[in-house]
């Protein structure tokens, strides 16, 4: 078994999942989001993002992490903020030594619904399917748990292909 942190980034809300992966089943462990308020400076709303993903890997233990590309492209202030927390996002878990992939959103659908072009509702509903008994904290953290989905089914498709490639 392996266990996936997956995050969906995030300056008010970081979503979080955690998952544990073995030979293609899948279990849920939990979820969350890290919040902040906006109302907070910037330093300090990232010093408590990356505090929180501090805490919830000394506490969870993951064995590797899985980070969704963000992208807004109508407000050039609040693309500079995301991509400052997804910074932090990526950091804290590299900090603690994990592996960290990155997917984009697309990416993300197609491996837990089946399309690209999938919206939230379809997302969360193959999210609810996937890890049946998963309560869902919020939206953020089922895309959290949907990115790790996501890894965790690219990481089996190298896995069989190394596996392949080294009999050959």
């Amino acid at each position: 078994m392996i266990r996936i942190l997956g995050l969906d980034p995030g300056l008010t809300h970081t979503g979080w999942g955690l998952i544990e992966a073995a030979r293609g089943r899948l279990v849920h462990v939990a979820n969350g989001a890290i919040s902040t308020k906006a109302d907070t400076p910037l330093a300090e709303r990232l010093s408590a993002i990356y505090r929180g993903l501090d805490a919830l890997i000394m506490e969870l233990r993951p064995d590797e992490a899985a980070v969704e590309h963000t992208y807004v492209n109508k407000n050039p202030a609040a693309a500079l903020k995301l991509g400052q927390a997804r910074g932090v996002v990526l950091l804290a878990p590299a900090m603690a030594g994990l592996v960290v992939a990155e997917y984009q959103a697309m990416e993300v659908k197609r491996a837990v619904v089946g399309t690209g072009h999938a919206d939230k509702i379809q997302v969360q509903d193959m999210v609810k399917r996937l890890l049946p008994g998963a309560r869902l904290a919020r939206a953020d953290a089922a895309d959290a748990l949907a990115i790790a989905i996501c890894h965790a089914h690219h990481r089996e498709s190298r896995a069989v292909l190394a596996k392949a490639m080294a009999q050959a």
